[in-house]
């Protein structure tokens, strides 16, 4: 039997599975104590994994940030504040005498799809995830794209004409924004406006949606991408990728790429990470 350890650190929620043979035969879910620093966070992963430590089971972790050679930098420090260069996959693995992988979460979740959800069949996928923020993790000739300097398929902080980036004008957090300024109390109500036919609510939600749905017609021109898979609790949203598909058709054939759901949903992650860990093991 294979068995591998998976470790998602969000933001708000820490999660654990043991993975059995490709299944989650075994999970756990915490708040995460990220506002404490890292410090209080490798603590918290240890006891986390603390009920499978007889098990000898190499460690995936799918977290967010910029990954370099096991280090992570959070540069959302809000979310994971006092994370530079912090040697998790050094203390981790020497706190808990096993290997260990360490991955950008998006990038955990695209492998995770690749290999047992949406990407399965595809050689060049791309996972997206539309929340929060705006994430990707790209896999070309049927391998995750990792590079060394930590940043790859970094798909929201793609410029913008006015400087900003596509995660300034399409995440959930500038649908909040645009919600406020609509009188709206927040990105769920004004999508929902959308939905329900208002026509200031469906330009707004269209707009970060038109702008995305341009970013990955450049990346399919460029790499020769297959599929896109939308994940995320804004890229999930009813009616996200029916709206998606319809701005992909006005695209030339050439830069058009087949669009499906993410099929994971927020396991994906923990498949990705524990794929990693066997990599590594």
């Amino acid at each position: 039997m294979n068995q591998f350890i998976a470790l998602d650190i969000g933001g708000s929620k820490s999660r654990i599975a043991l993975i059995e043979d490709g299944t989650i035969a075994w999970r756990n879910e915490i708040a995460t104590a990220g506002s404490e620093g890292p410090e209080a966070m490798l603590a918290q992963m240890i006891e986390l994994v603390r009920p499978l430590n007889k098990l000898d089971a190499p460690i995936g972790v799918a977290i967010t940030g910029q990954i370099v050679a096991g280090c992570v930098t959070a540069h959302n420090t809000a979310v994971l504040p006092g994370w530079r260069e912090y040697p998790l996959r050094l203390k981790l693995s020497e706190a808990l005498d096993r290997p260990v992988a360490v991955v950008n979460d998006a990038r955990a979740a695209a492998w995770g799809e690749y290999l047992y959800g949406a990407g399965r069949g595809m050689s060049e996928f791309l996972f997206l995830t539309v929340s929060t923020g705006v994430g990707a993790g790209l896999v070309l000739n049927g391998r995750l794209h990792l590079a060394k300097n930590g940043f790859d398929a970094e798909i929201g902080e793609m410029p913008m004409q006015d400087g900003a980036t596509l995660e300034d004008h399409a995440s959930g957090t500038a649908l909040g924004r645009y919600a406020a300024q609509l009188g709206y109390a927040g990105a769920e109500e004004l999508c929902d406006a959308a939905d329900g036919g208002d026509v200031r609510a469906e330009d707004v939600y269209m707009h970060g949606i038109r702008e995305i749905a341009r970013k990955l017609a450049d990346l399919a021109v460029m790499l020769g991408i297959e599929r896109v898979a939308l994940g995320g609790s804004v890229g999930l949203r009813p009616g996200y990728l029916e709206r998606m598909r319809r701005e992909m058709q006005t695209y030339r054939p050439i830069q058009r790429y087949e669009l499906a759901r993410a099929a994971l949903g927020a396991d994906a992650g923990l498949f990705g990470a524990a794929a990693l860990a066997s990599a590594h093991s």
